[in-house]
């Protein structure tokens, strides 16, 4: 029986040995690349997920400390717009700032004493004492700053002062709050509680302003990876070896104050169920060929096309494409759990990005009242008194004899020829009567002919389709984004030639071209404050209020091209625009 049986032994060793085998050993060579393959896009989409991450924390403090600057000089504006104001009078009128400034509103005369405050008299007299060793605003600045980080030695917190000077009260406006509460209030909306994110908030001098994560983990070397780079005004991420797991480091700068945020967390943390799922599956398919075959299978329908789709749908999240993302992608559990996430995290952007689009709104509508009112006070008062003035010299050409006198008196009517037409294209920037009485096209041409006139450039209009007036507000709209895009073009592009267009056809298609040094322009939308094109950022914040799209193409030496896209009929805009 040994005999009849060992020839069929061989001749099945002959055969796993020449098929069974080499299958068996590209199958595992083939599974064990497609993990290595998924471990690596799970990789770089933890990494890019924290990038955008930080990002979006960086811009909402950024925004926050805006807000806490417009603060202090709204209450500078307001006491030198009222003249019969007392220091008391407007402190008492400054309590809704508390909630900004957690350690007090003061105010300082021009040698550092103080003269009255809020709240936290041993701050602010600490400050007082202390004035030359903090940077504190001077009669020469007549914009808010910030001062350096100190330590309350009353409270043992860190606090930051925002100052300014007001010269009817010659007085130093001051405001502080802490750093820590600051971050505390704004990233918990990115970086929950219980989170295991490991997050730095650092000053220029690589002080620890913030710090949310295991204790252990509290202290900051001098060369922790992202701290210089977020320091010179950089954004990204960085993967370093830290213990027995890979940490993505995530860092961007907060240019206003010239701090750095800066986020680290294991990678393998977030995946490691999905990555030890797919490692176990070669070792369970290795007896069988078909087995094998079906997790290549499983594999590629389940993890890798969906990570794919997934990895698409969340660049278009980052251009704003908020429902892109809500489409399933499928896959194994893990996948749909992260997609879940992505999905939430889309949902609170999307809805915070609603309420600024109102706040912006709101904004862009006082400002464009703020516009006409000082339109109508420049033409009803200032213009009509330079009138009065150039009659005046008209008369008084009568009554001198001298020719010298006629000089002079001609200089001057000169000059208030030239003071009543500066003036009066002032109040058209202000307010675009041509837009009101007689429509876009002629606003936008009227625009082009007096950007070319005012400035060493020729700008060519042009008109296709059939005008039609559309709603107020799109209209203005359109109007500003065409005047912010040609300012650009006069002040940034060294442009000799531009191009102003719009189209009517199935949609309105407004286009501003010229042929001046062009720009980088950034990755997404995220990246135009970060990177300083604030008008950029200012013309799609119009755009999204009335519903439109704007592309912006350039390249350095090409010059630029700017397209903003409005459906036909128009949609009804998020918000009023003025």
């Amino acid at each position: 029986m040994m005999k009849r049986f060992f020839p069929s032994w061989r001749g099945l060793a002959q055969l796993f040995a020449v098929t069974v085998l080499p299958l068996t050993i590209l199958l595992l060579i083939i599974a064990f690349g497609s993990v290595t393959l998924h471990q690596r896009d799970m990789r770089d989409l933890v990494g890019e997920r924290d990038e955008r991450a930080v990002q979006s924390a960086a811009a909402a403090l950024e925004s926050e400390l805006h807000h806490r600057l417009a603060a202090i000089s709204s209450m500078v504006a307001y006491a030198d717009a009222t003249s019969d104001l007392t220091i008391d009078k407007i402190l008492a009128a400054s309590t809704d700032l508390t909630s900004d400034f957690d350690g007090g509103v003061a105010f300082l005369d021009l040698d550092g004493r103080l003269i009255a405050n809020t709240s936290h008299d041993g701050l602010w007299d600490w400050v007082a004492q202390n004035t030359r060793n903090l940077r504190i605003a001077s009669s020469s600045d007549l914009d808010p700053i910030f001062s350096n980080p100190f330590m309350d030695p009353n409270s043992n917190h860190t606090f930051v002062i925002i100052s300014i000077y007001s010269p009817p009260l010659d007085a130093i406006a001051a405001g502080a709050f802490s750093p820590e509460a600051l971050a505390t209030q704004t990233l918990s909306a990115s970086y929950p509680p219980g989170s295991q994110v490991t997050i730095y908030l650092v000053d220029s001098s690589r002080r620890v302003l913030f710090f949310s994560g295991a204790p252990e983990t509290r202290s900051l070397s001098a060369d922790h990876p992202g701290v210089a780079e977020a320091l010179r005004g950089e954004s990204g991420t960085r993967y370093v070896q830290a213990d027995d797991s890979e940490h993505v480091i995530a860092y961007s700068p907060i240019p206003s104050t010239g701090w750095a945020l800066i986020t680290e967390e294991a990678w393998q943390a977030v995946i490691s169920p999905s990555l030890q799922i797919t490692q176990m599956a070669p070792l369970v398919l290795v007896p069988a060929f078909i087995l094998a075959l079906v997790a290549l299978w499983f594999g590629a329908k389940q993890i890798v096309q969906p990570l794919q789709q997934l990895e698409a749908k969340s660049a278009a999240l980052a251009w704003g494409d908020f429902d892109a993302i809500k489409k399933s992608v499928g896959g194994i559990s893990e996948v749909r759990h992260l997609q879940m996430e992505l999905e939430e995290m889309a949902r609170k952007v999307q809805a915070a990005q609603e309420g600024l689009h109102d706040y912006i709104g709101a904004i862009t509508s006082a400002q464009e009242e703020e516009r006409n009112r000082l339109a109508r006070e420049l033409h009803d008062d200032t213009i009509q008194a330079v009138i009065a003035l150039k009659q005046r010299v008209q008369l008084a050409h009568k009554s001198v004899k001298t020719e010298n006198g006629h000089q002079a008196l001609r200089e001057l009517e000169t000059l208030a020829e030239q003071t009543i037409e500066n003036l009066r294209r002032l109040t058209r920037a202000l307010r675009p009567i041509y837009l009101e009485d007689l429509g876009l096209v002629t606003a936008l041409e009227m625009l082009g002919r007096e950007t070319s006139q005012a400035n060493h450039l020729d700008v060519e209009f042009h008109q296709s389709g059939q005008e039609r007036r559309l709603p107020r507000e799109v209209e203005l709209a359109l109007y500003r984004i065409a005047q912010e895009a040609l300012n650009n073009v006069v002040r940034h592009a060294r442009a000799k030639r531009a191009a102003l267009s719009i189209a009517f056809d199935k949609e309105i298609q407004l286009e501003v071209t010229d042929d001046g040094v062009g720009f980088s322009v950034p990755k997404s939308p995220t990246d135009f404050a970060p990177s300083g094109h604030f008008g950029l950022l200012g013309m799609r914040e119009r755009a999204d209020l009335i519903g439109a799209r704007l592309e912006v193409e350039s390249e350095a030496g090409r010059g630029t091209r700017l397209i903003v896209h409005v459906p036909f009929p128009s949609r009804h805009p998020r918000k009023k625009v003025g």
